[in-house]
């Protein structure tokens, strides 16, 4: 069936949108609960810079984090402020997961190279602004890479 496809159904085609860099503070654990072992990341802040977009990341955002045996996933809340003054609410899910001492690496807050595991983030958008109204009916896509001061992603809107 793929062979048979038009060329434009064979693949997704992809341009920059900004590159995040999220400040956090250590995560308040939760603990185990039903669901899994809760923790939540608070973000005070951070920046993102595109062609088209960018700003800050203002204060009161989180990343409720869940810790399973085979991942961690994400779902984030965060709050946009471009350079020129409007309002982006960005929510997203992910994962983050790889070799268990690639990820205790992470843990400890030590470099390890981006490549070496998988930390994936579906971005949906919500604003007001007019002139941005374009993100309300954008699918993003995004791939990260935890530092110690906080993770860094390269999104990407699906065209």
């Amino acid at each position: 069936m793929f062979a048979a496809l038009p060329e434009s159904l064979k693949s997704i085609a992809t341009r920059p949108l900004f590159v995040m860099r999220l400040e956090v503070k250590p995560p308040v654990i939760v603990g185990a609960t039903p669901g899994g072992f809760r923790r939540v990341g608070i973000v005070p802040g951070g920046v993102f810079e595109g062609e088209r977009l960018s700003g800050t990341v203002l204060d009161g955002s989180s990343d409720w984090q869940m810790v399973r045996a085979d991942a961690i996933t994400l779902d984030v809340r965060l709050l946009l402020k471009t350079d020129a003054g409007e309002i982006i609410t960005m929510a997203y899910r992910g994962f983050r997961h790889g070799p268990p001492e690639v990820m205790e690496r992470i843990d400890k807050g030590l470099e390890v190279d981006p490549a070496s595991y998988y930390f994936r983030i579906a971005p949906l958008f919500e604003t007001a602004a007019p002139r941005l109204a374009w993100l309300d009916r954008t699918i993003a896509v995004g791939t990260g890479h935890r530092t110690a001061a906080g993770p860094i992603y390269s999104v990407f809107e699906v065209l």
